[in-house]
């Protein structure tokens, strides 16, 4: 070999032709510093996802050391997370497995080149752990395993890094960089377990509503994405838990905040509030497999399904259909909506997809997926449960509107009846309104036999004999004779039957003007 003026090295001489081409190796690559912004700040649009990193760094760290026997199959997977307002400080400490010294610096420090690539762990691309250079001044990360008598410490200088950053003159390596803003060492520290990891965010900056400092925020952001339980108030919770353990280990944690008396648990319950309406009521699940494209269990799905009566309330933190892969929720509410009939349906969904299938890969952001066979076969098989989901929506909504209907009419027969029974009005007024109920009566009866009302055919037959044996009453000679005005000269009943028929007819609110008219028939008596 070679070098050439430039100091190339030439790797091989090719003649094809008329055309004669040396291939020379690349003398330098350049790795700038702004791939330090790419894989924190410019990661994750959302802050809160700090919070997932950390905790699917400590669900990793926690099943390996179920695996190698330092935490007993009955001691909990425990995360404490712990807010302090005054110096902005929050700490994330687990019971994993801890990082001896001897690779805590450099894999505390290195980009990329995770040893979790390959094996069941949830994170494997090794930039997780820098989600908090962004938000925070000092990013700490302290460990140690049994055997050690320091706790060793790795100290990310923020506020420089940010600094060096913004510097367009300067073009220090990213290696250089990071040296420059990390500091190594192993420290003595009182009343620490003898195995642990913490992170600690150090001078957390303050953002819009400053969520990263709020327990309740924190709690609210776990309880959708984190391994955690579902509630001992949730019915279905150990229903759903115990399907889904036949296909996937859900390796579930203990997190509390600043040492809560109970751990976060998901937000499904029973009853969820949905304002003005009625409770939501989760009625039954429904579980369903995803096959792989060869062979074996893609991904297994629940659905939690109600009446369908509407959207389910952001505030209820459970509405639409989500993913989820290691136990933890990849991308939102709305990852899914697009596989609904009509979007919005997806808001009317209480449910999630565990998968399973390893080929299926959150991208670097985990708010979706890589784009391969294997995902757009799981999309393939949950279209149809969605078009489900859909079909139930609209046919409880047709159902709702049904019902609505057969209400509005019944109301407006009852107010018809009671101006009857009033007496206000005359005979021929009288006989025009008995039609309209009669009309009104048989529209009434077409819209209980209607399919989607089977259910309550019933009630809503009784509802209408009711409504004409009251009919029959009011039109009763003996009813007539009763009201005030059958004790008037037959010429000023007759004026009044007139300006009581007006006011009928020139009301926009038939309540109203009877009760209008039932005050004036008083003064009357």
């Amino acid at each position: 070999m070679k070098r050439d003026s430039s100091s190339n090295i030439i790797l091989a001489t090719m003649v094809d032709g008329d055309r004669h081409t040396e291939r020379k190796e690349l003398s330098e690559i350049l790795v700038g510093k702004d791939m330090l912004e790419l894989v924190s700040s410019a990661m994750y649009s959302d802050p809160m996802t700090v919070y997932r990193e950390y905790i699917q760094n400590s669900a990793d760290a926690v099943d390996a050391a179920r695996k190698s026997g330092l935490l007993s199959s009955d001691e909990n997977g425990r995360v404490d997370i712990t807010i302090d307002m005054a110096t902005r400080t929050v700490k994330i400490r687990d019971n994993g497995c801890g990082l001896p010294f001897s690779e805590f610096g450099r894999n505390l420090t290195a980009l990329g080149g995770s040893k979790k690539r390959g094996t069941s762990a949830r994170g494997f691309r090794g930039v997780g752990r820098l989600a908090g250079l962004a938000y925070t001044q000092k990013l700490v990360f302290r460990s140690r395993v049994p055997g050690e008598s320091f706790v060793s410490e790795l100290v990310w200088d923020c506020r420089l890094l940010k600094s060096m950053l913004r510097q367009a003159s300067y073009d220090a390596s990213v290696v250089e960089i990071i040296r420059a803003v990390t500091t190594l060492e192993r420290v003595q520290i009182e009343d620490v377990p003898e195995r642990f990891f913490e992170v600690e965010l150090r001078s957390i900056v303050r953002l819009k509503d400053d969520r990263l400092m709020s327990p309740s925020s924190i709690s609210e952001y776990l309880s959708q994405v984190a391994p955690v339980p579902f509630s001992p108030k949730f019915q279905m919770g150990t229903e759903i838990s115990r399907a889904l353990s036949q296909y996937l280990y859900l390796g579930e944690l203990d997190i509390r905040v600043n040492d809560t008396d109970e751990p976060i648990y998901r937000p499904h319950l029973d009853n969820i509030n949905m304002k003005s309406k009625l409770p939501l009521v989760l009625e039954s699940i429904e579980i369903v497999e995803i096959p792989c494209v060869d062979e074996g269990i893609s991904a297994v799905a629940w659905i939690a399904h109600h009446e369908y009566a509407g959207a389910v309330p952001s505030g209820a933190l459970l509405k639409g259909f989500r993913l989820r892969t290691g136990n933890i929720q990849v991308g939102g509410h709305a990852i899914l909506e697009d596989l609904f009939i009509e979007t919005r349906f997806n808001s009317w969904t209480v449910g999630e997809v565990h998968i399973i299938d390893k080929r299926i890969v959150p991208n670097g952001r985990r708010d979706q997926f890589e784009d391969n066979v294997h995902f757009s076969n799981l999309i393939n098989h949950l279209t149809p449960t969605a078009r489900d989901i859909s079909r139930r929506c609209r046919t409880n909504s047709k159902r709702r509107r049904l019902e609505r209907e057969f209400e509005l009419r019944k109301i407006s027969a009852e107010e018809s009846i009671d101006i009857l029974i009033q007496g206000s009005t005359d005979k021929e007024n009288r006989r025009k309104l008995a039609l309209n109920i009669d009309k009104i009566l048989l529209q009434m009866s077409v819209l209980a036999d209607k399919e989607l009302l089977a259910d309550n055919r019933d009630t809503f037959h009784t509802n209408i004999q009711l409504l004409q044996e009251k009919l029959r009453g009011a039109m009763n000679e003996e009813t007539i004779a009763k009201s005030p005005l059958m004790r008037l000269p037959e010429a000023k009943r007759k004026s009044y039957e007139h300006f009581f028929g007006l006011v009928y007819e020139c009301s926009t609110n038939r309540s109203a003007a009877k009760a209008l008219i039932d005050r004036m028939l008083l003064k009357i008596y």
